[in-house]
């Protein structure tokens, strides 16, 4: 018997689906700040940050995924989101995130002129995010 709470997801990349299936609650990071769906939710159209997306399919089973940007969309029946780049834990390469973390946190520091400080900024944050989400 389907969960009465269960509403529609579908993650979405430019190169393929990336997640649809039914969730009782689904978490991620906005550039407003973290946020929690249920079914029922007012509509809403946000930018997303990076940060984990937590896809709570039922009371036992939640999927954890690195998600670092891309809009969505909630309506009260379906959320939608159009993702530049999602990864699952094991699509990510630990050694890879944590060498881009360094790299990163050496360009913040030093600050040398011609540096892109937010893009060192966004480099760090999707590296923290890729450590998580495979620590998860």
């Amino acid at each position: 018997m389907a969960d009465e709470r269960a509403f529609s997801v579908e993650v979405i990349t430019p190169d393929r689906v990336f997640y649809e299936g039914e969730a009782i609650m689904l978490e991620l990071c906005t550039t407003e700040g973290e946020i929690g769906i249920l079914k029922g939710h007012i509509p809403l159209t946000a930018v997303i940050a990076p940060g984990l997306m937590r896809i709570r399919e039922s009371e036992s089973e939640t999927k954890v995924a690195a998600l670092h940007a891309g809009f969505i969309e909630i309506l009260q029946e379906s959320v939608r989101i159009m993702a530049e780049l999602v990864e699952w834990p094991d699509e990510i390469d630990l050694n890879r995130a944590e060498e881009a973390r360094i790299r990163a946190e050496r360009r913040l520091s030093e600050k040398a002129s011609g540096t892109n400080l937010a893009r060192a900024e966004l480099a760090l944050k999707k590296s923290i995010v890729r450590i998580e989400a495979v620590k998860k």
